[in-house]
């Protein structure tokens, strides 16, 4: 489904980390570009370069498609997804044939459309730089890169055994074919092939249509580096942070709370940046979901059950963000959860533990058609004050979970979250849910012990809501209210990181492995 709602600024949204506003009269054309990869049925058998190249000449050929699309539409800016050109799946080895040497914009001026010759074995870079310079608009694509190393001029950096590190890498190529930016992802997800970077990267680059831009990929939105430094300030040390990022992504969707335009718009609404996201479209791997966010609107596209697999071009013209506020900053009290709609001082509602997203959450029935709540999962609540538009056999509950996820991948969070169950019976709270038919208007607020806080709504068949409010005080309160919503609640969110307990989840990794 696409949402075009861009440009709606004048929208009455705040946020008590600071003022979210367009101090720019500016405005861009963004694309996005969700990919049906064409994939090597075999990534585990070594190719020929000559082989290699031929199957990478499929995907860019459809790359080359969608940009002039894109660019008919008056984008200036396209980003492909991760992943997009060879695939996934591969070991260190069988990769080999697909990779190239990216020189470093930091230290190399290189336009690989008008200097082809001056590196060897670098055609998929020729393609892409020849692509933006084509359609005259700035390429985002996500390739894989080599970089040798040895024992003896890389002592201290865990050099591979093989003499090269292996990196998933965005790469950037100007308008008139320039490569401007390199970014090496930091926070692999399962990803043999490639190593994690020596040294972190916080890669920006900048635009004349809408500034600066930052680089993530994929897992890297779920953890503090690169992203949060990123936003905190820029590449050349500037005070200010970015205030758009670039996100190529391989999401597999995971309701109720890690659904992708899910969690894009959250990550947007939460960090007061505007996302361009690109997802590859996979039934067999639950991939779907693009879109081009900003705290004030979103257009993106979310497959359907029965929809064909094809790929879908996103395009918005949104405004340029301004000055940035400091990332999960607190602003003063604004005083919202004083007022009669805030829920009450309440004592725990009848809880019980169930399993949503791998984690134990306590959670707690909304068993009348309106009322005030409250469920903790040891020092952490969550209320919620709520009332159905009608009554419905459908069950909902309000879960709280404030520890470490543990499975494919571990992190400290903190969560708040109204669901729909997936049945009847208590148990099923916390299960995959695609439809309701259920409309709440309800404040939903958690006391967190971060500022890092990302909030959603989602409702049936996967569209998303703006929250009619949100605002966080000065004591760690964040507070979301919505009503009158379009569609039967799915998930309500309030998703916190506890980025500063991480480190102690990577101590108890470690002792349990030396264990």
């Amino acid at each position: 489904m696409l949402l075009d709602v861009a440009l709606l600024v004048a929208l009455a949204f705040s946020w008590g980390f600071g003022q979210t506003e367009v101090t720019s009269d500016s405005t861009y054309v963004a694309a996005v570009y969700e990919h049906r990869v064409i994939l090597n049925l075999d990534p585990h058998t070594p190719l020929s370069r000559l082989d290699a190249l031929q199957h990478v000449h499929k995907n860019l050929a459809i790359y080359e498609e969608q940009a002039a699309l894109a660019a008919q539409q008056g984008a200036q800016i396209i980003v492909f997804p991760e992943d997009g050109l060879q695939g996934f799946n591969f070991s260190r080895s069988s990769i080999s044939a697909y990779l190239e040497t990216i020189p470093d914009p930091q230290e190399e001026t290189w336009n690989p459309c008008t200097e082809p010759g001056r590196f060897h074995n670098t055609e998929i870079q020729q393609q892409l730089s020849c692509m933006a310079r084509r359609h005259n608009l700035y390429v985002v694509a996500n390739m894989a890169d080599l970089q040798p190393c040895s024992l003896k001029t890389h002592p201290t950096s865990s050099c591979p055994t093989d003499g090269r590190w292996q990196f998933n890498t965005n790469v950037v190529f100007r308008s008139d074919g320039l490569l401007v930016a390199r970014y090496h992802k930091q926070n692999l997800y399962f990803e043999q092939a490639f190593d994690t970077p020596p040294r972190l990267e916080i890669i920006t680059f900048e635009t004349p249509f809408a500034g600066r831009f930052g680089l993530i990929t994929c897992f890297d939105i779920l953890f503090y580096e690169p992203k949060v430094t990123l936003l905190k300030r820029s590449f050349d040390m500037i005070f200010q942070g970015v205030r758009q990022l670039i996100f190529p992504t391989a999401w597999m969707n995971q309701l109720p709370l890690l659904d992708t335009i899910q969690f894009q718009q959250a990550f947007s609404l939460g960090a007061h940046v505007t996302l361009l996201a690109a997802n590859i479209r996979s039934d067999r791997l639950i991939m779907t979901g693009s879109g081009i966010y900003t705290p004030f609107a979103a257009t993106y596209h979310h497959a359907q059950s029965g929809d064909p697999e094809e790929g879908r071009l996103v395009v918005a013209r949104i405004p340029v963000m301004g000055a940035a506020v400091e990332y999960g900053g607190v602003a003063a009290d604004s005083g919202y959860c004083r007022h009669d709609d805030c829920p009450a001082s309440l004592p725990p509602s009848f809880t019980f533990t169930s399993t949503m997203m791998h984690d134990p959450f306590k959670f707690a029935l909304l068993n009348s058609t309106e009322g005030n709540m409250k469920v903790c999962d040891g020092a952490f609540c969550c209320r919620l004050q709520f009332q159905r538009s009608r009554p419905s056999a459908e069950l909902y509950a309000l879960g709280a979970f404030a520890g470490t996820h543990t499975v494919n991948g571990r992190y400290a969070v903190q969560v708040c979250a109204v669901v729909r169950c997936a049945g009847y019976e208590a148990s099923s709270c916390g299960q995959e849910v695609e439809e309701a038919e259920t409309k709440l208007d309800f404040v939903l607020e958690g006391e967190f012990g971060t500022k890092y806080v990302y909030p959603s709504v989602l409702v049936s068949r996967y569209v998303l809501e703006q929250p009619e409010r949100v605002e966080k005080s000065a004591d760690g309160r964040v507070t979301m209210k919505h009503s009158n919503a379009a569609g039967g609640l799915i998930t309500a969110c309030l998703y916190g990181r506890v980025y500063h307990l991480d480190n102690e989840v990577k101590r108890q990794n470690i002792k349990r492995a030396l264990d």
